[in-house]
C-alpha cells in the first residue's frame, strides 16, 4: 500500500463516510482498500476541526455578514426612495396657504 497516492476527492469522501455517515474507519478502511492510519490521517486534514473546514465557516460568516449590511442598506435607499406625504404633488408647485 505504501506509495498509493489518492485524490483529494476520495479522501474526502472516505472522511464523510466516517464523519458524516457514522461508519466505523475499520470498516470504510476495509471497503476502500486503504490503511486506517492514511484513513485517521485523512480525519485530521479533512474532518470536522481541520483548518481547511474553519476557514470555509469563516468564509461563510463573512457572506452572511455581507448579506445582512446588503438588506440593511437596500432597505434604507427603499425607504428614501419613497416619497414623503408632505412633499408637493408637483416639485415646481408653490403653496400660498397652509392648513
Amino acid at each position: 500500500m505504501s506509495g498509493k497516492h489518492y485524490p483529494e476527492e476520495f479522501k474526502i469522501g472516505a472522511v464523510k463516510q466516517v464523519v458524516d455517515r457514522g461508519h466505523s474507519v475499520s470498516s470504510v478502511a476495509t471497503r476502500l482498500d486503504i490503511t486506517t492510519h492514511s484513513l485517521y490521517a485523512w480525519i485530521k486534514k479533512y474532518g470536522p476541526d481541520s483548518s481547511i473546514n474553519k476557514e470555509q465557516s469563516d468564509a461563510q460568516a463573512g457572506l452572511r455578514r455581507l448579506q445582512k449590511e446588503l438588506k440593511r442598506v437596500t432597505d434604507e435607499r427603499d425607504i428614501l426612495k419613497k416619497p414623503r406625504r408632505t412633499s408637493q404633488s408637483c416639485p415646481t408647485e408653490v403653496r400660498l396657504y397652509t392648513r
